[in-house]
């Protein structure tokens, strides 16, 4: 299992960008994935899932609105399109998936955000 994500970078506030977390070794709509971010000296924060079955997705309450998981199945890819960029989003964002009880996470991509 790997997940690579990719997409990050340094956007205005009211701005946008669009994640990728490219998964290889098992299919995207095999699993719930999900989307993390960890602000420079505070706890990793979960930001949103989109499950196997469905997919249904959940966001935390801070994106709500402003930020869309998606997943493209023949590409493999689980996608984060984050909108209306606030400087409260900075933070590097992490791909994450479970599979026989196991966590797998990605490396990890940084957006900032500027005011």
């Amino acid at each position: 299992v790997q997940l690579v994500e990719s997409g990050g970078g340094l956007v205005q506030s009211g701005g946008s960008l669009r994640l990728s977390c490219a998964a290889s070794g098992f299919t995207v709509n095999t699993a719930v994935m999900s989307w993390y971010r960890q602000a420079p000296g505070k706890e990793r924060e979960w930001v949103a899932d989109i499950f196997n079955s469905g997919g249904t997705t959940n966001y935390a309450d801070s994106v709500k609105g402003r930020f869309t998981i998606s997943r493209d199945n023949v590409k493999n890819t689980v996608y984060l399109q984050m909108n209306s960029l606030k400087p409260e989003d900075t933070a590097v964002y992490y791909c994450r998936t479970i599979r026989s009880g196991v966590s797998y996470w990605g490396q990890g991509t940084q957006v900032t955000v500027s005011s």
